[in-house]
């Protein structure tokens, strides 16, 4: 499993997104080169650079439910693409 953090901000939270709701929703992605292809999307619409970082799926998904974080996981066949910058957060 893949997520994306800025580069060199590592520490600082991962990628997420806001829905219309207010709740944070962490993307995970099965695929690296998905997670890479989504990372350079942030990056074309003026995001700093991006880094993808390699998860454990044993580890992420209860992590995000002892802190009720909200998740999409996204499989090679999903098309992904950037919501608008008003929805974008990190956690």
């Amino acid at each position: 499993m893949y997520l994306i953090t800025v580069d060199g901000k590592e520490e600082d939270g991962v990628y997420s997104v806001t829905n219309e709701q207010g709740v944070s929703i962490l993307y995970i992605f099965e695929e690296e080169d998905d997670a890479v292809r989504f990372a350079m999307l942030l990056e074309e619409e003026g995001y700093p650079k991006m880094n993808v970082i390699e998860v454990e799926k044993k580890l992420i998904i209860p992590a995000c439910e002892f802190h009720n974080y909200d998740y999409q996981i996204f499989t090679s066949d999903d098309l992904v693409i950037p919501p608008s910058k008003d929805y974008i957060s990190f956690i």
